[in-house]
Order: C-alpha cells, then sequence, then structure tokens
C-alpha cells in the first residue's frame, strides 16, 4: 500500500475529528490541566479509549515521564558521584553500561510484547487475559535473565577488553561490571513489570515503585563508594552494590503490588500457569523486538568502539553527554510509551481511528516540549557538563556532543512516539526494519567515516548520531501514514 498525500475530503474528516475529541473534556466536565496532572500522579482509574485525548494522553504520560526520569536519575546519581573518583572510573561506567544496552535490548523487546498484548487485552475488557498475559512475560523474562547474569558476571574482563577494547585503567574496576552484569536479570524484570503496569494503564505504580528504588539508591551511592560512616569504601563498584540494591527492593515491591491487584489487573493463583498459545503469541512480538532493541542498541556498541581510539577522556566525555541527552530525553519517551498504550487499547477496543489521531497528537506535544529542552542544552552545555566534570578535556568532549546531539531534538520527537506506536499495535517488525536502516546501515559506518578519514573526531560520532536518528523520524512518518499497523492482529 503506497503512500500518498490525503485527499482534501479526508483531510477535512480529520481535522473535524480532532476537533470534536479537542472538546469533549469541556463539554463533559472534565477536570482542568492542573487537577489531571495531580490525578495523574496520583493514579486515574478512567477508561482511556472514552475519555478525551489530550486528558488520556496527559494521565498516561505524566507518570511515564517521571517512571523514566527516575530511572535516569540512577544513571546521572552514579556518574556525578563515580566522577569524582576520576576518568578513569567515569570510562568504566560507560563501557559496562554500553555491554549492558544488550540486557536492555533484549528487556525493551520483552517490555514491547508486554505492554502490546496487555494493552490490547485491556481494550478488549479482558482482564483474564491481561493477566495471563502478564505472567507469561515474566516467566520469559525470569528464562532470558538467569542465564544473560551467570555469562556476564563470568566473562566480564573478556566483555570489557575484548569486546569494547577497554584499556588497563578501565580493566582495574572490573568489579563494577561483574556486579552490574551478574544482577542483570533484576534490571530486566524491574523495566518488565513496569511495562505491565503500562499496557494495564496503570503508569502510576510503576513511577512510585521507582522512587522507592531511587532513593535507596541516592542514599547508599556516596555511602558506598566513599565509605561514609560504617559503610566500607567500595569505590566505583559501591555504585553497582547501591544500584543494584535500589533496584531490588523495587522488583519485590512490584511483585507484591501485582499479587495484591490492581483496579485493572491482578495475577491470582489460576494465573501461575504457562499458556503455550499465549507464550508463543509474546515469543513472537518479543522476538522482533528484542532483535529491533538489539539493532539501537548494538549500535552503541559500534560507535563505542570507535570512541575508545580516542583515548578514556573521549570515552568518558561521551558518557557524560550522553547520560543526560537520556535524561532530557525522558519526557519524549514517556509520550512514546503513553502513545503506545493509547494505540494497543484503542485497538483493543476497535477504534483505530481514535488510535491514529491519538498518535499525531502526542508526537505535536512532544515536539514542543523537546523543541524547549533543546534550546537549553545548547545554550547552557557549559554549566551543565560543570556539574559532572571539571576536567578541561573530558568536559569540551561532553559540550561538543550535547550541542550536536540537540540539534536534532525535533525529529526525534516525532521518531520516538512514531516507533513507539508501531509497537503498540503489534507491529514490531517495522521499527525493526527502521533501526536496521538508521543505525546500522546509516549511523555506525557515517560515525566512523566522519571521525577518522574526515577528521572530526569524537564530534564526527556525535553528529551521526544526530543525523539517524533524525532519519528515523522521517521513515517512521511515511510508514506510519501507509496505516498497515491498524490491522494487525495480537
Amino acid at each position: 500500500m503506497g503512500y500518498s498525500m490525503p485527499s482534501s475530503a479526508h483531510s477535512d474528516d480529520i481535522l473535524r475529528i480532532i476537533g470534536q475529541l479537542s472538546n469533549d473534556g469541556a463539554r463533559s466536565g472534565e477536570p482542568g490541566a492542573w487537577a489531571t496532572i495531580r490525578e495523574a500522579i496520583r493514579g486515574s482509574h478512567v477508561e482511556y479509549t472514552t475519555v478525551s485525548i489530550g486528558r488520556a494522553i496527559v494521565l498516561l504520560a505524566v507518570p511515564m515521564v517521571l517512571e523514566l526520569v527516575l530511572e535516569s536519575v540512577f544513571a546521572l546519581v552514579d556518574v556525578f558521584f563515580v566522577a569524582r573518583l576520576g576518568a578513569d572510573s567515569v570510562a568504566t561506567v560507560g563501557v559496562t553500561e554500553a555491554i549492558l544496552s544488550i540486557v536492555y535490548a533484549t528487556a525493551s523487546g520483552l517490555c514491547i510484547g508486554a505492554t502490546a498484548v496487555v494493552a490490547r487485552r485491556i481494550g478488549e475488557r479482558d482482564r483474564d487475559g491481561a493477566a495471563r498475559a502478564a505472567v507469561q512475560a515474566i516467566a520469559l523474562g525470569v528464562i532470558v535473565a538467569v542465564p544473560l547474569g551467570a555469562l556476564g558476571a563470568a566473562f566480564a574482563p573478556q566483555l570489557l577488553g575484548t569486546v569494547i577494547g577497554a584499556g588497563p585503567d578501565v580493566l582495574q574496576h572490573v568489579a563494577y561490571a561483574r556486579i552490574m552484569f551478574g544482577f542483570n536479570g533484576v534490571i530486566l524484570m524491574l523495566f518488565l513489570i513496569n511495562a505491565v503496569f503500562r499496557g494495564a494503564g496503570d503508569p502510576a505504580i510503576a513511577m512510585r515503585v521507582l522512587w522507592i528504588a531511587n532513593a535507596i539508591n541516592i542514599c547508599l551511592d556516596p555511602c558506598l563508594i566513599f565509605g561514609l560512616g560504617p559503610f566500607p569504601r567500595l569505590g566505583v563498584a559501591g555504585a553497582a552494590v547501591a544500584t543494584t540494591t535500589g533496584r531490588t527492593v523495587g522488583m519485590l515491591l512490584q511483585l507484591f503490588v501485582l499479587w495484591k491487584g490492581t483496579e485493572r489487573l491482578a495475577i491470582g493463583r489460576r494465573h501461575l500457569r504457562l499458556v503455550p498459545e499465549v507464550m508463543l503469541n509474546m515469543v513472537r512480538l518479543s522476538g522482533s523486538a528484542v532483535a529491533q532493541s538489539l539493532v539501537i542498541t548494538s549500535s552503541w556498541l559500534g560507535l563505542i568502539r570507535i570512541l575508545s581510539s580516542f583515548g578514556s577522556d573521549a570515552l568518558a566525555g561521551y558518557t557524560i553527554a550522553i547520560r543526560i541527552v537520556v535524561f532530557a530525553l525522558m519526557p519524549s519517551w514517556g509520550l512514546a510509551n503513553a502513545a503506545a498504550t493509547l494505540v494497543g487499547q484503542n485497538l483493543g477496543a476497535g477504534r483505530p481511528d481514535r488510535a491514529e489521531i491519538s498518535v499525531w497528537r502526542t508526537c505535536f506535544y512532544n515536539a514542543a516540549i523537546l523543541l524547549g529542552i533543546s534550546a537549553v542544552l545548547v545554550v547552557f552545555a557549559r554549566p551543565i557538563v560543570s556539574a559532572f566534570s571539571r576536567d578541561p578535556s573530558v568536559g569540551a568532549v561532553a559540550i561538543s556532543g550535547l550541542r550536536i546531539i540537540a540539534g536534532g531534538f525535533l525529529f526525534y520527537a516525532y521518531g520516538f512516539v512514531l516507533t513507539q506506536a508501531f509497537n503498540g499495535a503489534g507491529d514490531t517488525l517495522t521499527p525493526t526494519l527502521i533501526n536496521l536502516f538508521c543505525f546500522w546501515v546509516f549511523e555506525v559506518p557515517l560515525a566512523w567515516v566522519l571521525a577518522n578519514p574526515v577528521g572530526a573526531g569524537p564530534a564526527g560520532v556525535f553528529f551521526a548520531i544526530a543525523l539517524s536518528f533524525s532519519a528515523m523520524g522521517v521513515v517512521s512518518a511515511v510508514l506510519f501514514r501507509r496505516g498497515r499497523w491498524k490491522t494487525l492482529r495480537v
């Protein structure tokens, strides 16, 4: 089905529907913006397939944004304290995260499948089906996490040295990597169960879990890194212990809430069994979603490999810049996840047109927010980076990277939302192909050419990142307009 511009009549129909949906809240006496935000944080009990689209987006996106901000705070807090130990310690965190990106990719893929299936069942008003899907998702997570943890802890030095190309200054801190790799299952399960809550329309629960986990991490980080009070001085390894402890507590809390049950989702004894047809459907969706995530995250490994040739200062600067960018993009990912939930639930309720309008409205909100964030990062890059490192060599790389990547935020806004919309509909193949083209065929070769033959150095890598994410936004918009995602069964 080829891409074509809509006819004038069709465009008028879309505008008319948007106008009607925009006025839904006013006619029904729905609360104002601030009241809606407070409701979102407390946890909402509305039906997302019937309330006004603007209100549905806010109710879902606010706790999702806060959840992701808090998850990103894990990384920022670690870098903030570890930076006091020197560039080699920051580089250790950076290269370890690069390897862990494989785990994050796996978790992200499982999350996509879980969110899509749970959201579709909730839209169909099938609460038992949603609970069964949640159990199958958690079972898949356990199956994947156990061998990954064992292999990662056992081969940590080889992963850092051989795969990434880290030098002796980084390998001396291998204990950090062993802890993070060994307990990667906690990371995976925390992400996965929160995805179940998001698909069910309970994002406030996921947000509260991370409040608790993050508070524990923030308190333990300086104590274990620097040996405050009765705590041992563990150096950079202390950051791994603090993060793992916080996430473990969060995961246990998630399991308790699932067992206790929420208004939309409750797991009982009758759900605690493997259901082959549900498991196979989850594997089908999650398999291509994992491939989708692996494509983009493995491309980060390629970028790290290119940057490693420029030394620890370049790696440390890249690590700081990327952590700040990831933190700044949290609102974007929150809105994208909200779009995925709205697509899944509206398709389940038999309302594909409302699903499409929800996505474009979310794109618009996302673009407005990211333009403001982009301006802040470009103008205030130097003082922001100085909060993480006073080393002029490290700072120069980080400032350059921050400004270059932030320059493409407008395109990212559309790319993030649209790819997640595909995923929410159960079309995980299309984003996989988009990622394969934009990040492996385009980004990694371009980064090497700009960094080495062209002679741009680390800045060449940053330009490649900005251009590839911008390309993702354009390609995603073209394919989304074709509408094939509306017809898929999940």
